[in-house]
């Protein structure tokens, strides 16, 4: 048996293949975005800020299920690069709007196609049904997630 090989008796657990298989994207999507300066994180928190609606960081934060130090964080870093802009809301001047700047949604555009052919070579051992199957179970799975929380 090799390092590479997982002992049998494993290859049919759930939990070790998705821990896997996400540790396998997760080093192919930082890699498809490092070329764009951004991660992952950074990444659904530019989709996110890029919604019709202005969002405040306590909302993104909420949506993404990170607390809100780890948002203001993020927004930090986002801001320091001029990717994102904060201001106060008109409504209720406790709360920063977020708004992608222009230099922010030319980044979004190529971190999304970046992400996009990263996840087709991810997904090339499948065929096309194959691999449109498992992204709508894990969407159910996700989905069950958010119903039972």
């Amino acid at each position: 048996m090799t390092a590479e090989q997982p002992p049998a008796p494993l290859e049919s657990r759930l939990g070790y293949l998705l821990k896997h298989a996400q540790q396998r994207l997760a080093r192919a999507s930082a890699g498809a975005l490092a070329p764009l300066g951004i991660d992952g994180h950074e990444l659904a928190v530019l989709a996110l800020f890029s919604a019709e609606y202005p969002l405040s960081q306590v909302e993104a934060a909420g949506r993404l299920g990170v607390d809100r130090t780890t948002m203001v964080a993020l927004v930090d870093g986002l801001e320091d690069h001029g990717l994102v802009e904060r201001r106060r809301s008109p409504q209720d001047r406790r709360k920063n709007i977020v708004e992608l700047t222009a230099a922010g949604r030319d980044c979004l555009r190529r971190a999304e196609r970046a992400r996009r052919d990263m996840e087709r070579r991810f997904l090339a051992p499948l065929d096309e049904e194959a691999a449109a199957t498992l992204v709508r179970s894990l969407q159910l799975l996700a989905a069950e997630d958010r119903v039972t929380e």
